[in-house]
């Protein structure tokens, strides 16, 4: 039954993976699948998880089965990549990044790439304008990111980090992370 509803999803959403692609001509692929991404995070309930995975399916270089992309989530880059059983929550903000097999992310996570996306050494030209380092962001396989956390380094395969936790570093495979900036406070056995 699962099966036959994944299906029926990407058909579906054929129609919006066709305007994304129809759409990126004229405003870009990062543009396009921005607003497109917006739009698909919109439906509601139980049929928008599988509408979002139908489109996602379709689009990213890889959206593994059972994923679950909760209500209001929205990608801001194409090369995302979605691992099997991932769970994303609800209101999620992600960036270029690779979410590995069963990884989970609560809801109100935020994925950037990076600490360095903006320049602002100078003062004489505007923030906007002076460029920034993106880095893709790794979250390992089996790992649990807690709720509103905002996480802007790897977080290694097994890992945890609390809610409300500011990773700013890469987090080792195991650790349990916690607090602003996180700090390891333990390690899964």
């Amino acid at each position: 039954m699962k099966s036959l509803f994944y299906f029926l999803s990407m058909i579906l959403m054929f129609p919006v993976v066709l305007f994304y692609w129809i759409y990126s001509i004229f405003r870009g692929r990062q543009r396009a699948f921005a607003d497109c991404s917006q739009f698909v995070s919109l439906f509601p309930g139980t049929l928008g998880v599988f509408l979002r995975w139908g489109f996602y399916k379709m689009v990213l270089p890889r959206c593994g089965r059972d994923a679950h992309i909760g209500f209001g989530t929205i990608f801001s880059h194409p090369t995302v990549s979605i691992g099997k059983s991932v769970y994303i929550g609800a209101y999620c903000i992600i960036g270029d990044v690779d979410l590995q097999d069963d990884c989970i992310l609560a809801s109100g996570v935020s994925v950037c790439n990076g600490t360095k996306q903006h320049y602002f050494d100078r003062l004489d030209v505007p923030i906007r304008e002076q460029g920034g380092e993106y880095v893709r962001i790794v979250v390992g396989e089996d790992s649990w990111i807690g709720e509103r956390a905002v996480v802007m380094a790897d977080v290694g395969a097994k890992a945890i980090v609390g809610a409300g936790a500011v990773v700013v570093k890469p987090v080792e495979e195991k650790n349990i992370v916690v607090g602003n900036p996180a700090k390891t406070v333990g390690r899964r056995r």
